[in-house]
Protein backbone atom coordinates (compact mmCIF):
# COMPACT_ATOMS: atom_id res chain seq x y z
CA UNK A 1 0.00 0.00 0.00
CA UNK A 2 1.48 3.19 -0.67
CA UNK A 3 2.10 6.43 1.56
CA UNK A 4 2.40 9.80 1.67
CA UNK A 5 4.56 11.96 3.89
CA UNK A 6 2.98 15.50 4.26
CA UNK A 7 5.19 18.20 5.63
CA UNK A 8 3.63 21.44 6.57
CA UNK A 9 6.73 23.68 6.93
CA UNK A 10 7.45 27.45 8.08
CA UNK A 11 11.11 28.24 6.30
CA UNK A 12 12.94 30.58 9.01
CA UNK A 13 15.87 30.82 6.51
CA UNK A 14 15.40 30.74 3.16
CA UNK A 15 18.99 31.04 2.26
CA UNK A 16 20.20 27.75 4.60
CA UNK A 17 16.83 26.04 3.50
CA UNK A 18 17.49 26.10 -0.22
CA UNK A 19 20.65 24.06 0.57
CA UNK A 20 17.98 21.39 2.12
CA UNK A 21 15.64 21.42 -1.12
CA UNK A 22 19.08 20.88 -3.21
CA UNK A 23 20.10 17.78 -1.47
CA UNK A 24 16.68 15.74 0.05
CA UNK A 25 15.07 14.61 -3.74
CA UNK A 26 18.27 12.32 -3.51
CA UNK A 27 17.25 10.82 -0.64
CA UNK A 28 14.07 10.29 -1.46
CA UNK A 29 14.69 8.83 -4.40
CA UNK A 30 17.03 6.39 -2.85
CA UNK A 31 13.89 4.60 -0.91
CA UNK A 32 11.66 5.06 -4.03
CA UNK A 33 10.18 8.02 -3.18
CA UNK A 34 9.32 11.01 -5.53
CA UNK A 35 7.65 14.53 -4.97
CA UNK A 36 3.70 14.57 -5.42
CA UNK A 37 3.79 18.41 -4.66
CA UNK A 38 6.75 20.58 -3.76
CA UNK A 39 4.79 23.87 -2.58
CA UNK A 40 3.62 25.67 -5.38
CA UNK A 41 0.45 28.59 -5.44
CA UNK A 42 -2.51 27.70 -3.18
CA UNK A 43 -6.58 28.46 -4.07
CA UNK A 44 -8.62 28.44 -1.13
CA UNK A 45 -11.61 26.08 -1.82
CA UNK A 46 -12.62 26.28 2.06
CA UNK A 47 -11.35 27.90 5.46
CA UNK A 48 -8.08 29.38 5.71
CA UNK A 49 -5.41 28.50 3.57
CA UNK A 50 -1.64 27.32 5.44
CA UNK A 51 0.69 30.00 5.41
CA UNK A 52 3.48 26.74 5.38
CA UNK A 53 5.13 25.54 2.74
CA UNK A 54 3.01 21.77 1.83
CA UNK A 55 5.26 19.12 0.39
CA UNK A 56 3.98 16.09 -0.06
CA UNK A 57 6.51 12.84 -0.68
CA UNK A 58 4.85 9.26 -2.16
CA UNK A 59 6.76 6.18 -1.10
CA UNK A 60 5.68 2.46 -1.78
CA UNK A 61 4.47 1.55 1.35
CA UNK A 62 4.75 3.20 4.96
CA UNK A 63 8.22 0.75 5.87
CA UNK A 64 9.76 2.53 2.98
CA UNK A 65 8.73 6.16 4.09
CA UNK A 66 10.18 5.57 7.65
CA UNK A 67 13.08 3.71 6.68
CA UNK A 68 13.75 7.16 4.82
CA UNK A 69 13.03 9.38 7.23
CA UNK A 70 15.20 7.34 9.64
CA UNK A 71 18.19 6.61 6.68
CA UNK A 72 21.17 7.77 7.78
CA UNK A 73 21.12 9.63 4.31
CA UNK A 74 18.63 11.42 4.94
CA UNK A 75 19.56 12.55 9.11
CA UNK A 76 21.96 14.54 7.55
CA UNK A 77 20.14 16.25 5.34
CA UNK A 78 17.12 17.33 7.56
CA UNK A 79 19.98 18.55 9.96
CA UNK A 80 19.50 21.38 7.65
CA UNK A 81 15.96 21.78 7.49
CA UNK A 82 16.04 21.68 11.43
CA UNK A 83 18.08 24.87 11.26
CA UNK A 84 16.25 26.60 8.27
CA UNK A 85 12.58 25.85 9.17
CA UNK A 86 9.99 24.24 11.62
CA UNK A 87 7.01 21.91 10.33
CA UNK A 88 4.88 19.46 11.19
CA UNK A 89 5.63 16.10 9.01
CA UNK A 90 3.58 12.89 9.06
CA UNK A 91 2.68 9.51 7.13
CA UNK A 92 -0.72 8.56 5.82
CA UNK A 93 -1.58 5.52 4.24
CA UNK A 94 -3.22 5.99 0.69
CA UNK A 95 -5.42 3.45 -0.40
CA UNK A 96 -5.48 0.07 -1.16
CA UNK A 97 -6.96 0.43 -4.12
CA UNK A 98 -7.78 3.44 -6.55
CA UNK A 99 -10.83 5.07 -5.19
CA UNK A 100 -13.00 5.86 -8.43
Amino acid sequence: MKAYIVSFIDVEDPELYKQYVARAPETIAAYGGSYVVRNGNKYALEGDLPDKRVVILEFPSVEKAREWHGSKEYSEVAKIRHKASKGTIFIIEGPEQPIV
